[in-house]
């Protein structure tokens, strides 16, 4: 396809739904698992010494591992006996940390039992790591165990009981605190900050550090930290409108955060680790690995010392500002379009003040928006830009610069940059109904009128109308009207993940008519597969929390789905969607609904999904005592519209 937008009614297209950007490592280094002999005898002692003065973990000492963490998992979680046990074994693991720690199977029963630790053992095993923490902590297996260690700060720090039981025991002579050894490590960390954050292992400590220390664990980030295998930009299962809209797990996307309490003394920490960035900008803005750091450290430290988060922000924008121009005019640009810098580029503009992202668009954006919509890589930081759009005096002048190349920007397959968009458009309130139109054109169901009904399918699909229907129309034809018929004996096509986030955002607009329109022109079989899947069963959810979409309306979409509740409630994603049609129903929708289950009552309880509703629903009681069910969901309504009345209020 061209870049350049054709004419409505020529031949049909199928938009691109978006694609991979970037090539992650192919996997965590890690050798493939060996057979291994395991002996009954425990271990007497410590395996011998390697020659090169690191110790190997014998066969005998990894089955005495292997059964104990066993064993731990068979013991009731609380008691004396569990307690006695874990103390007993961590013991063991003092003594054999760095062999166990650098080994494959050693490595991982390890991070398992950190989980169980206390306060005291772990403090033992992390100080009996400490000497080796260089060869650990840049070692394919050594580093997830340093990452577990630091990510059970937030489970035992500044928690008394613990603390007071651990100084009871305290016997042995003096140990470090966790507080201390958190704090010696990251002052080992900022001695060679390069080096870690340039080694593809140690990278991973420093970013989990900067987490920890920060008082912030990044959902993403803990997902990730058993593989070292580097991120992907990619379409994954971002259905819902708070995630992002593509590249869902990208390290640039700001990710869900839990927050935990930290002494001070890690925020100063935290804020002399992060100067350290300061000193060499220049590598952590184009070395890959490198970045990966500096865009974490942004997360948080927009969340803990906005302060300083603008500071590096103004470094990172400085040092690329002042490079050579582009021929295009701003040197941004050249950046914008380089893998590794353009990711740090995304974080950067969803830390940005509202002022200096309007600065840095009159600067550097304006006018070029069109060729970084079609750019492969420039189209990502773009999407983050117009994600990071809160105020109309800065979406006007973008909506009228970017509007023109709508179609032609889906064609190219950055359905992304479309989305953010229309999300832009849904979150300042304007525009709302000019893109709704160019959207309609792109997918060629403007004109004529009759054709409108059928864009829900089309957005959905991401495929023009000609292409859905299978239509041969040829350039300069007046476009058929559309025809009923054909429409409701198609059956509804796979529903994209951005063509979900499409409809979302558009049923949050403040007039959602057309699209509602749509919706209830589906058949019963189309509105239940839309429902149905893992993608389009958000759709539903937007039409029943959006508050664009009244009762009214919502009832006429959902009507259709009448004599399909079965089909619903045994389906994965439509047993979600049918509870929460449930939760919002009235006493009489609830009967309705309740009689249609009710009549394939043994179906549903043999069904994985469906016994689970036939529970919510409680419709044994329904089916026995219907009196008793009709007081107990009379009583339901009534507490939920005394809720519905405090909130309003």
């Amino acid at each position: 396809m061209g870049l350049v937008p054709r004419s409505p009614h020529q031949a049909g297209r199928r938009f691109p739904a978006g694609g991979k950007r970037g090539r992650g490592a192919k996997g965590s280094g890690r050798p493939p698992p060996g057979r291994q002999r395991q002996p009954c005898p425990p271990p007497d002692g410590r395996s011998e010494p390697a020659p090169d003065a690191h110790p190997h973990l014998s066969p005998e000492a990894l089955g005495y591992f292997r059964r104990a963490l066993s064993a731990l998992k068979e013991v009731p979680e609380t008691g004396e006996e569990r307690e006695l046990m874990v103390h007993n074994v961590l013991k063991e693991v003092e003594a054999q940390a760095l062999a166990l720690a650098t080994n494959r199977a050693g490595s991982e029963m390890l991070q398992e039992l950190l989980g169980f630790s206390p306060l005291k053992p772990l403090c033992r095993v992390w100080a009996a790591l400490r000497p080796n923490l260089r060869f650990v902590a840049c070692h394919r297996c050594g580093v997830h165990v340093l990452q577990s260690a630091l990510l059970q700060l937030p489970r035992l720090l500044g928690n008394p009981a613990e603390e007071e039981e651990e100084e009871e025991d305290g016997k042995d002579g003096p140990l470090e605190t966790l507080e201390e050894l958190g704090l010696g490590l990251a002052a080992e960390v900022c001695d060679d900050f390069l080096f870690y954050c340039g080694d593809t292992h140690g990278s991973f400590v420093v970013r989990t550090l900067l987490q920890v220390l920060g008082g912030t664990l990044l959902e993403s980030e803990r997902a990730r930290h058993r593989g070292s295998q580097l991120p992907v930009r990619d379409l994954t299962t971002a259905y819902v409108l708070d995630l992002p809209s593509e590249a869902q797990r990208a390290p640039s996307r700001e990710c869900k955060a839990t927050d935990f309490k930290v002494p001070e003394t890690f925020l100063n920490c935290l804020q002399n680790l992060s100067s350290c960035f300061l000193k060499d900008i220049a590598v952590f803005i184009t070395d890959k690995i490198s970045s990966f750091c500096l865009q974490i450290a942004l997360q948080i430290l927009h969340r803990k010392l906005p302060q300083l988060c603008a500071h590096l922000c103004n470094a990172v924008m400085g040092y690329l500002s002042s490079r050579n121009s582009s021929a295009d005019g701003s040197p941004l640009l050249l950046f914008l379009r380089d893998q590794t810098s353009s990711r740090l580029l995304e974080q950067v503009l969803l830390v940005l003040e509202p002022p200096r992202l309007q600065s840095l668009f009159e600067d550097h954006f304006q006018g070029q928006l069109q060729t970084l919509a079609a750019h492969p890589i420039a189209n990502f930081p773009l999407q983050r830009f117009l994600d990071a759009i809160t105020t109309p005096e800065l979406l006007s002048p973008v909506f009228e610069e970017l509007s023109p190349a709508l179609e032609a920007v889906l064609a190219q397959g950055h359905s992304g940059v479309v989305i953010a968009l229309v999300g832009a458009c849904h979150r300042v309130g304007i525009h709302q109904a000019q893109v709704l139109q160019l959207l309609l054109e792109a997918f060629h169901c403007a004109e004529p009128s009759s054709r409108q009904v059928a864009c829900v399918p089309l957005f959905a699909t991401l495929m023009t109308y000609e292409v859905y229907y299978g239509l041969a129309e040829e350039e300069g034809a007046v476009p058929a009207e559309h025809q009923v018929e054909m429409a409701t004996a198609r059956d509804l096509g796979e529903v994209t993940v951005l063509g979900s986030l499409l409809l979302q955002h558009l049923l949050h607009f403040s007039s959602p008519g057309i699209i509602l329109r749509s919706l209830g022109a589906l058949t019963g079989p189309q509105l239940l597969t839309l429902a149905q899947s893992p993608a389009g069963s958000h759709v539903l959810d937007a039409v029943l929390t959006s508050p664009s979409v009244t009762r009214k309306q919502c009832r006429r979409v959902l009507k259709t789905l009448k004599g399909q509740y079965v089909a619903l409630a045994c389906s994965r994603h439509g047993s979600r969607v049918l509870d929460a049609i449930w939760s919002g129903a009235a006493l009489g929708a609830r009967k309705e609904i309740a009689a249609e289950l009710g009549a394939r009552n043994q179906e549903l309880i043999k069904d994985p999904f469906g016994h689970h509703v036939a529970r919510n629903v409680a419709l044994t009681t329904f089916l026995k005592r219907r009196e008793a069910w009709e007081q107990q969901q009379g009583a339901v309504a009534k507490r939920r519209r005394a809720l519905n009345s405090i909130l309003e209020d």
